[in-house]
C-alpha cells in the first residue's frame, strides 16, 4: 500500500491551519507526530447491537479535520478551510449515532457487500442462482436491509511519520443478506499533510462470491447552506451505463458527448439537470487503464472556492445529485437537506454486474483478493 501517494496541488494553493472545529470532544486517547502536525483523538460516540461505538477524529497540519465512526466506517465530518481560510463541514450527516441507526441514505457509509443495486435481488454464479434481500423496490441496494453501513466494525489506530488514520474489519458471515462466502473485509482511512484522504479497501472470501465496496459521503463544498447545483464538475469519462426506469443497467454504453451527461469539460452541474429523468443517478464509465490510480472527477465551488478532486483505481463512479433528499432529513445543527443538497461520487464497479456478463468482472473467488484504493483531495482556488 502506497502511503504518500501524491496528486498535483493546484498553483498558489495553501490551507490555512484551523484553530478548531465546531462540537465538543471527550478524548480518551491520542496519538500522533508532534513533528508533522498530524493528530488522531478517539472519543465515545454511543452504542450500537450493545456494542461501543467511537467517533475518531484525524487532523493535518492544514487544518483539514475528519470524523469517522466505527458503526458503518461513515465518515461523519469533513472540515476544510474556503478560499477565505473559513472553516466549513463538506459531507452531510448527523450529529448523533442514533439518527445514523434511525434514518440514514448511506450518508458517509462504506457500502457493500454489493454497491449499487442488483436487479430483481437474484444472480446466478457457477449454476447456482442466489436471492438477496431486496430493499429498493423490485432490487437489492448497497448490500441489502442490513449492509455494511449497519454494523459495528472493529477498529485499529494508525499513526507514524506521514499520516494517521484509522483500520476497520468487518467479518460478513456465509449467507449475510443472501450472499455466499465468509467475506473478511478491511477498510483503511489515511490522511496525510499533502490534504489527502486516501480510502483502501480489501477483502477476501472462501467461497466465490459478488464484492464492490465503495465509500458512500454526500458532499456540499457550500457546506450545506444551499444547494450542489451550482458546483462545477467534471468526471474523466466519455461513456456511462444507460439506466431503465428502475436505474439498472440495460447493458449499453452510450458516449456522453452531445448530451446532458457529458462532463468531459467541467460544467455546472444544475445547468441540464431538468434534461435528465430524475436527475443524476448514473454509473460512469472511467477513461483509464484497469487498477491504475488514475483522476476520476474534480468539483469545483465557485463561491467558496473549494475543490475536490477524486482519484480512484476503480473502473466507474456513480454520480448521484441527491435527487431523493425531500427536505424530511434535519442534519447536523438542525440543517435542512432538500433536494440537490449533496453530490455522492461514489468509485466502484459498474451495477448489476452480476447480472452483466459483458461489464468487469465482480466476483472474487478464494484465493484472490479484493483491492481498490481512492483519493479524496482537498484544495482553494482564490
Amino acid at each position: 500500500m502506497k502511503k504518500n501517494l501524491t496528486a498535483v496541488l493546484l498553483a498558489g494553493l495553501l490551507l490555512p491551519v484551523l484553530t478548531g472545529c465546531t462540537g465538543s470532544e471527550k478524548k480518551t486517547s491520542s496519538k500522533g507526530v508532534d513533528s508533522a502536525k498530524l493528530t488522531l483523538m478517539k472519543e465515545t460516540f454511543g452504542k450500537v447491537d450493545n456494542r461501543q461505538v467511537y467517533l475518531y477524529t484525524l487532523r493535518n497540519a492544514n487544518g483539514i479535520t475528519i470524523k469517522i465512526t466505527n458503526y458503518g466506517g461513515i465518515i461523519t465530518s469533513l472540515i476544510t478551510p474556503d478560499k477565505n481560510g473559513k472553516p466549513g463541514d463538506i459531507v452531510l450527516g448527523y450529529d448523533s449515532v442514533e439518527q445514523y441507526v434511525a434514518n440514514s441514505p448511506y450518508f458517509g457509509a462504506i457500502v457493500g457487500r454489493y454497491a449499487n443495486r442488483i436487479d430483481k435481488g437474484k444472480f446466478t454464479l457457477d449454476g447456482k442462482t442466489y436471492t438477496l434481500a431486496k430493499n429498493n423496490g423490485n432490487n437489492a441496494l448497497h448490500g441489502g436491509i442490513k449492509g455494511f453501513d449497519k454494523v459495528v466494525w472493529d477498529a485499529t489506530e494508525i499513526s507514524d511519520s506521514v499520516q494517521v488514520g484509522l483500520k476497520l474489519t468487518y467479518l460478513s458471515k456465509d449467507g449475510e443478506e443472501g450472499y455466499p462466502g465468509n467475506l473478511k473485509i478491511k477498510v483503511i482511512y489515511l490522511l496525510n499533510n499533502e490534504n489527502e484522504l486516501q480510502i483502501v479497501i480489501e477483502a477476501a472470501t472462501d467461497k466465490p462470491t459478488p464484492v464492490n465496496l465503495c465509500n458512500h459521503s454526500y458532499f456540499n463544498l457550500r457546506c450545506a447552506d444551499t444547494s450542489i447545483l451550482g458546483h462545477s464538475m467534471m468526471i474523466n469519462a466519455d461513456k456511462y451505463t444507460i439506466v431503465n426506469d428502475e436505474l439498472i443497467p440495460t447493458g449499453k454504453l452510450p458516449v456522453v458527448s452531445g448530451t446532458p451527461m457529458d462532463f468531459t469539460k467541467p460544467f455546472v452541474i444544475g445547468a441540464r439537470i431538468d434534461q435528465v429523468n430524475g436527475g443524476y443517478d448514473h454509473n460512469y464509465v472511467l477513461k483509464k487503464q484497469s487498477g491504475t490510480l488514475s483522476l476520476a472527477a474534480r468539483v469545483e465551488e465557485p463561491v467558496s472556492g473549494r475543490v475536490l478532486e477524486i482519484l480512484t483505481t476503480q473502473p466507474g463512479v456513480q454520480f448521484y445529485s441527491g435527487n431523493f433528499l425531500d427536505g424530511t432529513i434535519h442534519g447536523k445543527g438542525n440543517k435542512v437537506y432538500g433536494k440537490h443538497w449533496g453530490f455522492c461520487l461514489e468509485t466502484q464497479h459498474f451495477p448489476d454486474s452480476p447480472n452483466q456478463p459483458d461489464f468487469p468482472n465482480t466476483i472474487l473467488r478464494p484465493g484472490e483478493k479484493f483491492h481498490e484504493e481512492t483519493i479524496f483531495k482537498f484544495a482553494v482556488r482564490k
